[in-house]
Formats: C-alpha cells, sequence, structure tokens
C-alpha cells in the first residue's frame, strides 16, 4: 500500500516539474533566443523594413531591353505622428497644393491613424535628394524605395500592359498574402498575364533608429534579414525594329497588325491603332491621362488584335476551300457556273477552279463550295440537311481556331462567332431555316467574327501546311530562357498537306495578278496572300488581307486589318507585304509603296468608333444581334437583300 502511494507521488511531483520546466524554458526561449520578442520590446529603436523587389524586365527577340525599372522613392505617413507646424511651407516643399495636402491625409487617416500609408508616390532621386534632410523636421513621415515602368520605346502599350496600385477588391480576392496595401500589380497585357513570374518576393531588413527616426544602421548585422529578390525576366518573340516600322505604317489608320513566325508561333510584332505611349500610364499622372485615355474616341486602350470581333469577308474563302477539299465534295479542277447564285461576281467568270476562285476572290464560285459543304452535294434544300451539315463545317472550323480562344498569352481574348445550329434555331425557330438563310457564311460575312490574331494564325497554319503553334508574346521565362509548356504544343487542322498545295498557287496569284494591287508586289519574295473587304454599316468597309512568305520556306504570316479602308488589296496589303519585305530583306526597297502607306490616311475624327465586343450567344430576334465595327446586311432573310450586300472581295 505504502508503496502505491510512493508511486502516485512520485508521478504527481514529476508531473509538475515537468510542467514547471516548460514554463522556464519558454521564458528564457523567449527572452534570450527568439528575436522576434526582442525586436517587440524594442519597437521604439528597432524598425521593421520591407524590401519590394523590382519587377522583371521585357526583352524583344534580339535581347533589345523594351522595360525596365527606374528607381524612386514613395513618401508614407503615419496620421497620429504626423506634426506640421506651417502647411504651405510644406506644400511648398512637396511641389503640391493644399487641397492635395488635405485630400492625401483624410485618405490615410482613413486607411488607419497608427499605420503607414501612402502620401506620395514616385519621387525621383533627385526630389528625394532635395528633401531628405529637411522631411526628419516633419514627424510621421518616411520614405521607402520602389520603382517605375519605363519603357524604351513608345509602342506596344497594349501587348505590354501597364502596373497600377492594387484595389481594394485585389487584395479580398488574393489566394495567399504576396501583396498589401499601396504595392504595385499587373494590371494589362504581358504586365497581368505574368503577374507571378514578373513580381518577385519581397524583403525584410530590420533597422536600428532614434528617437526622431533616423536610421542609424542594421539591427544585430542584418541576421535576420531577408533579401529582395527579383522577378524573372521575360523575353519575348518581338523584332523591335520589324514592331516601329509596322507603327509608322498604321500612324493615321486604325486597325491592327498580327506577324507571327509560323514554325514556332512566336508573335513577331502587334499593332493595336491607334496606341498610346506606355509611359503615360507609369508616372504619378497615372489617374489623370488614363482618364483621358478612357476618354479619346478611338479607344486606344482596346486591345484590337484580340479583341475586336470583325467579318473576316473574302479571307474566310481559304477555309472554306480547304474544307471543301478534304471532305471530297470538290476537286482542285472543281469549276461552276454562276447561273441562280445571288452574289455579284468579281472574277468576269474566269473562276473555273479552286485556284481561280481564290486568286479572283469569286463569289458565285464559293456560294457553290459552300453549298456543297453543306449538303455533302446533295440537293436537298431542307432543315435537317443543312443542320448536320452546318455542325459538320462547324467541327472543321473549330480546329482552325476560329469561334474560340487561341490561348495566347495576353488576357481578355475575345472568342469570336462561329454558328451552329443552334445558333440559328435562336434566330428564326428550330427547323424554320436551310441553306437559303445562311449562304452568306460562304463569304465570311452574316454571323462569323474573328479576331486579327485568329486571321494571323490562319495565315501561319496554311503556311506549315495543316498545324500551328498557338500564337505567343513571351519565348521565354527566366535565366533558363523556358516558354511556357502549352506553346510548345503542336495543334494538328485535320487537312491533308496536298490540300494547301492546291490554294497556295491561288494565294499567290492573288499577289501577283489578282485582287492586290500592283504598286504592292515585291521583288523577289514570292507572297502568298488572300484579301478581303469586311461589311460595315457605320462607314466605309473594313480592308483585310493575311499572308506569308517566302512560299517555300514561310518565315512570316501576317494579318492586317485596316477600318474604313474599303478594300482589302489597297489599304491592308501594302502595309502587310511592306512589313514582309523589311522582316526578309531587313530593309525598303519598295520606297514608292511605302510612300502611298504613310500617306494614307483613313482617320476621321467624325467616324471614329468605338468597338464593342459581339454577343457569344445569339439573341432571341435577328434584328438585335450586333456586331462591333461591322453590320449584319449579308445575314437579311431574303435572297434580294443578300444579293445587294454581298460584296466579299
Amino acid at each position: 500500500m505504502c508503496g502505491m502511494l510512493d508511486n502516485r507521488q512520485f508521478t504527481i511531483i514529476a508531473f509538475f516539474g515537468i510542467i514547471g520546466f516548460a514554463f522556464v524554458f519558454r521564458l528564457f526561449y523567449l527572452q534570450v533566443l527568439d528575436d522576434s520578442y526582442s525586436i517587440e520590446s524594442s519597437s521604439n529603436s528597432i524598425k521593421r523594413v520591407v524590401e519590394i523587389p523590382f519587377r522583371g524586365q521585357i526583352y524583344d527577340r534580339n535581347d533589345k531591353l523594351i522595360v525596365y525599372n527606374t528607381p524612386v522613392y514613395n513618401l508614407l505617413v503615419t496620421p497620429y505622428k504626423a506634426k506640421i507646424q506651417d502647411t504651405l511651407t510644406f506644400c511648398s516643399l512637396l511641389n503640391i497644393q493644399k487641397t492635395m495636402f488635405d485630400s492625401l491625409m483624410k485618405s490615410a487617416t482613413s486607411y488607419s491613424r497608427v499605420k503607414p500609408s501612402l502620401f506620395l508616390r514616385q519621387l525621383s532621386r533627385e526630389d528625394f535628394a532635395r528633401i531628405q534632410d529637411v522631411m526628419v523636421d516633419y514627424p510621421g513621415f518616411e520614405f521607402s524605395k520602389s520603382s517605375l515602368r519605363t519603357y524604351t520605346y513608345p509602342t506596344m502599350a497594349n501587348t505590354l500592359g501597364y502596373v497600377s496600385e492594387i484595389s481594394k477588391r485585389q487584395l479580398e480576392k488574393q489566394d495567399s498574402y504576396n501583396y498589401q496595401q499601396g504595392d504595385y500589380i499587373g494590371q494589362s497585357g504581358l504586365e497581368t498575364f505574368y503577374e507571378e513570374q514578373l513580381r518577385g518576393r519581397r524583403g525584410v531588413k530590420f533597422v536600428m533608429q532614434n528617437v526622431s527616426g533616423v536610421i542609424k544602421g542594421s539591427w544585430k548585422d542584418g541576421e535576420l534579414d531577408t533579401n529582395a529578390v527579383a522577378g524573372q525576366n521575360l523575353y519575348t518573340g518581338i523584332d523591335l525594329d520589324l514592331q516601329a516600322f509596322a507603327d509608322s505604317l498604321m500612324r493615321n489608320k486604325v486597325g491592327s497588325v498580327v506577324a507571327i513566325e509560323p514554325k514556332t508561333g512566336q508573335i513577331l510584332a502587334m499593332v493595336a491603332a491607334p496606341s498610346y505611349d506606355p509611359n503615360l500610364l507609369a508616372s504619378r499622372h497615372f489617374s489623370k491621362n488614363y482618364q483621358k485615355l478612357v476618354n479619346n474616341p478611338y479607344k486606344p486602350l482596346f486591345n484590337r488584335p484580340i479583341m475586336a470581333g470583325y467579318r473576316p469577308g473574302s479571307t474566310f474563302k481559304v477555309l472554306q476551300a480547304l474544307t471543301a477539299l478534304q471532305a471530297g465534295v470538290i476537286t482542285p479542277a472543281t469549276g461552276f457556273t454562276h447561273a441562280g447564285v445571288p452574289m455579284n461576281c468579281h472574277c468576269g467568270g474566269r473562276a473555273n477552279s479552286v485556284l481561280h476562285g481564290i486568286q479572283y476572290s469569286c463569289n458565285p464560285y464559293f456560294f457553290q463550295v459552300f453549298k456543297r459543304i453543306i449538303y455533302n452535294n446533295d440537293i436537298s434544300d431542307t432543315y435537317q440537311a443543312s443542320a448536320v451539315g452546318l455542325n459538320k463545317w462547324n467541327e472543321q472550323m473549330t480546329k482552325f481556331g476560329i469561334g474560340q480562344r487561341l490561348g495566347v498569352d495576353l488576357p481578355s481574348e475575345y472568342r469570336g462567332n462561329l454558328p451552329d445550329d443552334s445558333y440559328y434555331d435562336k434566330i428564326y425557330g428550330k427547323k424554320r431555316w436551310k441553306f437559303s438563310n445562311i449562304y452568306s457564311l460562304s463569304i465570311g460575312e452574316g454571323e462569323l467574327l474573328i479576331t486579327p490574331i485568329k486571321m494571323a494564325n490562319v495565315a501561319a497554319i496554311i503556311a506549315n501546311r495543316g498545324h500551328f503553334y498557338t500564337p505567343h508574346v513571351v519565348s521565354g521565362v527566366g535565366k533558363k530562357r523556358t516558354p511556357l509548356p502549352e506553346y510548345l504544343i503542336r495543334h494538328e487542322t485535320g487537312i491533308d498537306a496536298r490540300h494547301f498545295e492546291t490554294i497556295i498557287p491561288g494565294m499567290v496569284g492573288a499577289v501577283e495578278a489578282g485582287t492586290v494591287m500592283g504598286l504592292a508586289r515585291i521583288k523577289n519574295i514570292t507572297i502568298a496572300g488572300k484579301t478581303g473587304t469586311s461589311q460595315n454599316k457605320k462607314g466605309p468597309d473594313h480592308s483585310i488581307f493575311i499572308a506569308f512568305a517566302p512560299v517555300d520556306n514561310p518565315k512570316i504570316a501576317i494579318a492586317v486589318f485596316v477600318e474604313n479602308g474599303r478594300w482589302g488589296g489597297t489599304a491592308a496589303a501594302p502595309v502587310a507585304n511592306l512589313i514582309i519585305e523589311r522582316f526578309i530583306k531587313g530593309k525598303t526597297e519598295n520606297k514608292a509603296l511605302e510612300n502611298y502607306v504613310l500617306n494614307l490616311k483613313l482617320m476621321s475624327p467624325l467616324s471614329a468608333p468605338a468597338p464593342k465586343k459581339a454577343p457569344a450567344k445569339a439573341p432571341a430576334k435577328k434584328e438585335e444581334i450586333t456586331t462591333p465595327l461591322a453590320d449584319k446586311k449579308s445575314g437579311e432573310t431574303t435572297k434580294e437583300k443578300q444579293t445587294t450586300t454581298s460584296t466579299g472581295k
């Protein structure tokens, strides 16, 4: 019995002994081993300073710097510590108005009276040096290092994007705690798509300061400091010289240029015209400059190459020909008469084969081609046959990237519109439509909507004889310059290579002796191209041209859209061919063509369109369908109206 009591006493004593030892050890750890406790207890002399890393820089394909960082300083304020005896003198020191001072202090106080927040951003080194010593007389104010995005060339604003202060909503939605109030974040373009790679990792330093807040050196020789890690650099496929040249050709015009390297899918140049100097949104005057751009009637913030929807017009005929050849409903030598076709003819009856149909852009020819695709050579003009054929056609067009997002490494890519049977069921009612209601699709009109980048990709598909790599701006990330894996995947269209050899001679013929103006021909370069005219209710039609060159070893594929340029062969084709010549030859030899394009002014303040994305789904009533920068003339239900509006050249 006594033995049992002794064991219990020993157990109780041991239990309390262990607890006592744990408390003593914890106290020793907090006071001696744990530096964070020491930091808290010394809050009046030890300061925790967060270091914001530099964002990654951006380079072109030849390692020319496009975007870099300029060191600047932000002025922070802790309201409850702030003591200013002469406000006017303080405002004069910072070159701000009294009203601005009041607004900034009110904003800082509403955020927190006890926490530092941004008062004035992006002070230059010169401004910092001028006021640094004087600011010691103003308690509650302190400086933090930051950086300013700086651009070597005033180009590619929409592609590069911009950074700005993170919003309250973005702070609340972040999954991890990478950002704090006042941090900058990519808001558009590459800056937002590659935000994770560009932002880097913040660092922390502990410094000693006196009662006046003056820094006296690092604490504990920096034992607890962590260095900021700069963001990864981006290496793009952009050719800056080619980009600048393309920009110059699109002055006084509204539209897009997208040039792609077919073998890789890398984007060589991307122009959204008109654009703006990206430095405008990289200064302390961001809000004022941004509002001016928003109010500009030409919408320079609208990234037309990936966001604007147009009817492809006659450029779409090359896809109709490939689809029909693959389906076996026509052969290279198939010819058609124009009898009974409700469309105007541009070729004078010369389209007696696929080659001539493309070369002369014959509307009646492709009316017949599309009809054979839909009915699979059956002449039954019924809803059932039309619905089945349309869906098969839709399936093939999807493989070309039409009607879907390609996946380019830029945000807000527009899907476009590629109709199927359900689309027309909503417009006309189920089983109440057939081929005679949809034939305007044959020449790239009607309810079709595409983006410029998709048509540039179509040119790349033809250049590659049937496959493509998703178009992308960035060719490599970080020191290893490794691209994102999705841009290394080869996409097949399901069209046999032999069919491309049927249509390419027709495209060459279009450039050398067809719908392209004679002045736009380039010596010693064989260019395969296709013109298009996109119908537009609000003004002159839009000019489109797609091409690639050289034909036997393609190095560049391109699409050019010139709004209100009328014919593809007189506005868009000259721009594209000059860009091709510059890329392949490294210089411009066709000076007459260059002068023609530079003097071609198609921007009118009275007709500045405000492009809007078209709805992805069909509305209930046909008359309510709207498309950006285009009307729906060729989608009219009556054959008579379609005849008068289908140009398609």
